[in-house]
């Protein structure tokens, strides 16, 4: 007697939280990231952080990562050759863990400081991994090594071997956040949102987010968050030590909040003990940002989990903790 397989049930259904691809999990206005309150630290106030780590990579580039692949795809770019990117480890994470879906090959050059946890997590997706030191940059770029890297890979080889992602300058980056995260912050905030905060890197969430909720209501602030020179908040940049993305449109921020790394990582310590937020310390900054602005109903973005950062946390702990001897 032959037995017959049921095959009805093969295919993914979100409502019992049944998937056939994990990239089924990535997110969309009907299945969206959390947001969550911060009650505690922010009081009475109606802010809230959108969790991004609840992506299936990880992070709020899994979005862009998975945008910029179909776009590259779209267009026929992709042709067999492998992925180039720099990053400073979210986007490459979310790359190397699409590319190991597709069977794709990948390269990564990452920047001076990028923590270990990363660079671990990128070797065991099975990505090239080529640390670069900030000194391969030009004087006035100082830490875009990484990006100089990339294309020059990327030009290797007469452009035959790798197609760089690019996501300073690829459009795809914006548009992922413009279909996806600002719609689902309208929704879960049933359109009241006066203000929304995340931090400048590449500044596709900032300016893909910012430019959907303009377009519901002109009036909603848009508030980035930059750091220092010489930060330590891996995914942030300063642009007085970096190139401006291409894909960077000031007309949708309306202000911008320079955070030091002391009160960045002092939120995150925060963070852990009073919300019970597992974050990194990009999510500090931006939630210090907000506790120092009262915006109406505000979400701001926490782009990844304090898990990559463990490391850097011991030196946030210093002698916290350790009984004596």
């Amino acid at each position: 007697m032959t037995t017959q397989i049921d095959r009805s049930t093969d295919i993914s259904d979100p409502t019992v939280r049944r998937y056939e691809d994990v990239r089924d999990l990535l997110p969309d206005v009907a299945n969206p990231t959390p947001i969550v309150r911060l009650g505690r630290i922010l009081g009475d106030r109606r802010a809230y952080l959108k969790l991004e780590w609840m992506n299936p990579f990880g992070s709020v580039k899994d979005r862009a990562a998975a945008a910029m692949l179909r776009g590259l795809d779209a267009r026929g770019e992709l042709d067999g050759r492998a992925l180039v990117e720099a990053s400073s480890g979210n986007t490459a994470i979310a790359l190397a863990a699409l590319a190991a879906r597709l069977g794709l090959e990948i390269a990564v050059a990452v920047p001076d400081g990028v923590p270990e946890e990363k660079k671990v997590l990128l070797r065991m997706l099975g990505a090239e991994v080529w640390e670069t030191p900030d000194d391969l940059c030009p004087i006035d770029h100082p830490k875009d090594g990484a990006i100089a890297v990339a294309r020059a890979l990327a030009a290797s080889e007469g452009g035959s071997r790798y197609v760089h992602v690019d996501q300073y300058e690829n459009a795809d980056n914006v548009r992922a956040h413009y279909e996806t995260t600002g719609p689902e912050i309208w929704r879960q905030t049933d359109g009241r949102i006066r203000t929304f905060y995340a931090g400048l890197g590449t500044t596709g969430t900032v300016v893909g987010v910012g430019r959907f909720l303009k377009e519901r209501d002109p009036s909603i602030r848009i508030v980035a968050i930059e750091p220092e020179p010489g930060h330590r908040l891996p995914g942030l940049k300063s642009f007085a030590e970096a190139k401006q993305p291409g894909i960077l449109d000031w007309d949708v921020i309306d202000e911008v909040v320079t955070v030091g790394d002391d009160a960045a990582y002092a939120m995150t310590k925060r963070l852990f003990r009073e919300e019970a937020l597992i974050v990194g310390p990009s999510t500090g900054a931006v939630v210090h940002a907000m506790s120092v602005d009262d915006g109406g109903v505000a979400v701001g973005i926490s782009p990844d989990s304090g898990t990559k950062y463990t490391s850097y946390f011991v030196d946030v702990l210093g002698d916290e903790g350790i009984p004596p001897v």
